[in-house]
């Protein structure tokens, strides 16, 4: 702002210069009063909580066993639930028992296979024990197993389809009729088998796995019979289920007999002459459902 004075000079008045704090007007001042640290407030590293320099103070501390103490939760969460299933689960399904009838392998299926179609070679029928326990399958041709009669269900359901396909009368609601049919005949043969064997009095160690594998095994020469049906006739089908429902007759007398009548000897004479009848009655009966079955499940199969 400029004025006169008495002698007519002209003066400037001086304005003070301010300095911004944290700044210097000169653009050529080298040394600013402080840095600019601007940039890094609040900056924050996503990659993790808290790790960023402008953190909260105490989050890095708080983030850190939060993070572990949650993980460490869900396991253990997830561990029990693991363990309530396991545990529920084996008392209606028992899947360790399920587990030794599925231990076999390919030398025992093959072997297992011979027995069914030939059995009357065959002189050892006892079952191997290890420490009162009974070995696994594939050690002991004579255990009996899932996985055979499970693989010859399914088998002789995909061969029933090929047969039905052959006489122009295939459909997805004839091959699960097929199959329903199938699976209701077996437990109506395992239920009355179980039946029998509580109304005659037999102690026996006979499970219900058990009966359901016995009766599987006839599946294997069902499925025989209807592939030779188809392959060389009608005639050629009752040839060779006649011969597997002999051979599955022995097979089932020759198993059960060391099960049921079995326990009948080792009575002795506490045990009435007309018990032991019936014990031998119902191993025969038992025997002789099996070739009935396999010819009812079959017989509409083939055609020519």
């Amino acid at each position: 702002m400029d004025y006169q004075n008495q002698s007519g000079f002209r003066l400037r008045k001086l304005q003070p210069k301010v300095r911004m704090r944290g700044t210097s007007m000169d653009p050529n001042d080298p040394s600013p009063l402080f840095d600019d640290t601007s940039a890094g407030v609040y900056k924050h590293d996503y990659r993790g909580v808290g790790k960023g320099p402008g953190a909260y103070p105490g989050q890095a501390f708080l983030s850190e066993p939060m993070s572990n103490l949650t993980m460490a939760y869900s396991s253990s969460l997830v561990s029990h639930g693991k363990e309530m299933m396991d545990k529920n689960l084996d008392r209606f399904i028992p899947i360790s028992k399920l587990k030794y009838y599925f231990a076999v392998d390919t030398v025992y299926v093959g072997k297992k296979l011979g027995l069914l179609v030939f059995p009357y070679m065959h002189q050892n029928w006892e079952v191997s024990y290890q420490q009162d326990t009974p070995v696994a399958p594939r050690f002991d041709i004579n255990a009996p197993d899932l996985y055979i009669p499970v693989l010859g269900f399914i088998t002789y359901i995909l061969v029933a389809g090929l047969a039905l396909g052959t006489q122009n009368q295939f459909s997805p609601e004839i091959l699960g009729i097929q199959a329903s049919s199938a699976l209701v005949w077996l437990i109506i043969e395992v239920l009355a088998v179980l039946l029998s064997l509580y109304l005659v009095t037999v102690n026996t160690d006979l499970t219900t796995i058990d009966m359901v594998a016995f009766s599987g095994y006839k599946y294997v020469g069902m499925i025989v019979g209807v592939v030779a049906g188809l392959l060389f006739g009608r005639t050629v089908y009752y040839l060779t289920l006649l011969w597997c429902c002999a051979s599955i007759f022995v097979f089932m007398i020759r198993t059960l007999r060391l099960k049921i009548l079995s326990e009948a000897a080792a009575e002795g004479r506490l045990v009435q002459a007309a018990k032991n009848q019936l014990r031998m009655y119902l191993t025969m009966a038992i025997a002789a459902a099996q070739p009935v079955f396999m010819y009812w499940l079959t017989f509409h199969l083939v055609r020519w």
